[in-house]
């Protein structure tokens, strides 16, 4: 019996029940290479000097408050990434 499953007692009908812990395991990698993936970008986009100053990205500064709204920026990055998983789901 392989390692990654366990036994535990099932309260209802007093039986056991086989848990097969290898999906939670595959999601948590999963979750962890997303992770990984959004902190690399997150690294690079302080690099590029253009993102949140594009046309149509809107900065109001006050006396006392500062408004910043991306809105260039935004479709930008989502048009990006529609592409992106549109390219992948075509497989």
């Amino acid at each position: 019996m392989p390692l990654y499953e366990a036994f535990i007692l099932d309260l209802t009908k007093g039986r056991k029940r086989i848990i097969d812990f290898s999906h939670i395991g595959r999601v948590l990698i999963l979750f962890g290479l997303i992770l990984a993936a959004i902190g690399f970008i997150l690294l690079l986009a302080g690099k590029v000097p253009w993102l949140g100053r594009l046309p149509g990205d809107f900065y109001f500064r006050g006396k006392q408050i500062t408004f910043f709204f991306p809105l260039t920026t935004s479709l930008l990055i989502s048009l990006i990434l529609t592409l992106i998983l549109w390219l992948i789901s075509r497989r």
